[in-house]
């Protein structure tokens, strides 16, 4: 890859909530996406629960971020935009 291309593409900051339990999720969510919402945009691991989707779209609204829902083929995932 030339220098140019790593520059212009970063990747996107992750957190992989496979494993933690729905109580602590909105706190790691909260956290993640404040600390890092000058680097966005970032990407949420959910996994396919509902529950977990749900809470986490919870904490995007209501710091009022954009996000997006993964995508076709894979929804188990969100965005989050700015």
């Amino acid at each position: 890859m030339t220098k140019r291309f790593i520059k212009k593409y970063q990747p996107t900051l992750e957190l992989d909530l496979h494993g933690i339990q729905h109580r602590e999720v909105f706190v790691l969510v909260e956290d993640f996406v404040l600390k890092n919402q000058n680097q966005l945009p970032l990407k949420i691991i959910t996994g396919n629960s509902e529950k977990m989707k749900s809470i986490v779209i919870n904490v995007l609204n209501q710091h009022q971020f954009n996000y997006l829902n993964g995508d076709y083929y894979n929804r188990g995932y969100i965005d989050v935009l700015n």
